[in-house]
């Protein structure tokens, strides 16, 4: 095969519907690993530090993930080559189908087939009127029917439904704009989320996300100038005996400011964002952040404020790290479980009997460790790497502490941990899809296609006006292009009573159609191609 043949084939391959479902179904199959979550296949434009932390824990398995891109499934080689493919594949399917469909839509109908007497229905019968009468009148009937016509000496054609095939066609081409939408999405996008805790503020600059991911051509003065404070989160929780512990409102009240404009108030509730230009804040997240002092042995304050802890359960009981790295002689860590409803029962530990904070409680274990050289390499807040830690040890236990709002624990050695009180704390997600429009016009085309494609009746409809021994008759058959099509044999039937014929309407079995008069006539073989006339 010359290698022309070979590119020809090729590409014939590449732009047939077959390979272009297949493609669609491994584009699937692809975005299932990036999918998974963090906790089972974390990615590193959203987790870089929980990748690390995955490769660390299974080193063998990590590094070949990693050079199969599974850490990073949709900025992969393989997946936009997947995507690139379907992409050519649906246009060089779609183009040569809107070329014959402009085409046929420019063109005639067909001529009258020589043998009518083989189409699906069909109806022939004398005329009362003159031959040139017959044909003006089926042909007006033919128009009010918005049919397109053809008139040919003593014949008609008349075709309708072209509209089925342009909705196949735009079904096609709107999901090439869905495909388009989420490249520009890609592309130009970025999403990022932040904790912030009640009384802080949140400025919109790529220093303050906790995590970022954005498209190849993405730049940061895209960013929407714009400041957000929390000043009060509320939430609540039913108490009734019905869905118990079910969440009930999470708002946040706070303020909003553009760049030299002064704060306005705002609210912030699930699934109601605050709209930025092409950007929204939506709230994704909550939590509790108690809010701790750590005093070293010489009664230093090594850390002072809120440390955020994440929720484990439908009750929150919440586990959180308190690190004060500046402690000396020796660096201090408390692995801490927060309770927001600490249970009275004796002998429990830490259990939380309700979502909202009736009885905060604080539990940890203490470690320390060397002072650490900074190395500006980014360390999960949320867990304690335990192999640079020792345990603190109160005589032969692990030192330990359960405290309540407002109370203290010394550490054996002289260090203090005081529990000042708690907040609230909101995850905040701002995004920008600048083409969440095209995606949606398309689907919108989508659904109006599809309703072109399964009510639109694409038919063909023929008529001959004939003198056989001083007999004028007419003859008139009928065929729709599409399966499961009603009303074909009244639209033949309609057609020969328009042109002036008494006429018997006949079925593809030869007998009558149902509900119509007449006698049998010839055996019809349904689906033969026509023979149309030159």
């Amino acid at each position: 095969m010359k290698p022309v043949e070979f590119l020809r084939f090729l590409w014939t391959q590449l732009t047939s519907m077959r390979t272009a479902l297949v493609l669609l179904f491994a584009l699937m199959i692809a975005a299932v690993p990036g999918s998974l979550g963090p906790k089972i296949l974390p990615q590193r434009p959203n987790n870089p530090v929980l990748v690390r932390e995955w490769i660390a824990a299974r080193p063998e398995l990590g590094a070949v993930f990693d050079r199969l891109g599974l850490f990073d499934v949709y900025g992969s080689p393989w997946f936009a080559s997947i995507y690139l493919l379907l992409l050519v594949s649906l246009v060089g399917c779609i183009v040569p189908r809107i070329a014959v469909y402009a085409r046929a839509v420019r063109a005639m109908p067909p001529g009258v087939p020589k043998r009518l007497d083989k189409l699906a229905e069909r109806a022939s019968g004398p005329t009362r009127l003159s031959a040139s009468d017959a044909l003006d009148a089926g042909e007006r009937w033919l128009v009010a029917g918005r049919y397109r016509v053809r008139r040919q000496g003593n014949e008609l054609s008349g075709e309708i439904g072209y509209l089925r095939e342009l909705g196949n066609l735009a079904f096609h081409v709107s999901i090439l704009g869905v495909l388009a939408g989420i490249a520009v999405s890609s592309l130009f996008g970025y999403k990022g989320s932040v904790i912030a805790v009640e009384g802080s503020a949140f400025s919109n600059t790529l220093s303050q996300y906790d995590d970022f991911a954005a498209g190849a051509f993405f730049k940061a003065s895209a960013l929407p100038p714009f400041t957000l404070w929390v000043d009060k989160f509320d939430v609540s929780f039913e108490r009734g005996s019905v869905q118990h512990g079910a969440a009930r409102q999470f708002q946040v009240t706070g303020r909003l400011a553009g760049p030299a404009e002064e704060p306005r108030p705002t609210i912030l509730e699930v699934n109601t964002p605050v709209i930025l230009g092409s950007s929204m804040v939506n709230l994704i997240g909550h939590g509790y952040a108690p809010i701790v002092t750590v005093t070293d042995p010489s009664g230093a304050v090594a850390y002072s404020g809120p440390v955020v802890f994440l929720p484990q359960d439908g009750n929150f009981t919440s586990l959180g790290v308190i690190k004060a790295p500046d402690a000396r002689p020796q660096r201090l860590a408390f692995d801490s479980i927060f309770v927001p409803s600490q249970s009275t029962a004796s002998g429990v530990g830490p259990r939380s009997t309700f979502p909202d904070a009736d009885n905060p409680t604080l539990w940890g274990t203490v470690w320390t460790a060397p002072p650490k050289v900074e190395t500006g390499r980014p360390e999960n807040v949320y867990s304690l790497d335990k192999t640079e830690f020792t345990q603190v040890m109160d005589g032969a236990v692990p030192a330990s502490f359960r405290l309540a709002v407002g109370a203290s624990y010394t550490v054996p050695d002289g260090s203090k941990i005081t529990f000042d009180s708690w907040k609230r704390w909101t995850k905040l997600q701002v995004s920008s899809t600048p083409g969440l429009p095209i995606v949606y016009g398309s689907i919108g085309v989508a659904v109006l296609a599809l309703m072109l494609s399964l009510f639109g009746k694409p038919r063909r409809i023929f008529a001959r006006v004939t003198d056989a021994d001083g007999v004028r008759s007419v003859d008139v058959g009928g065929l729709d292009r599409a399966e499961s099509r009603a009303g074909l044999g009244d639209a033949v039937a309609g057609l020969a009573d328009a042109m002036g014929a008494s006429v018997s309407v006949m079925g593809v079995s030869g007998e009558p159609a149902p509900g119509r008069r007449g006698t049998k006539s010839q055996l019809t073989l349904a689906g033969e191609q026509l023979e149309e006339s030159e």
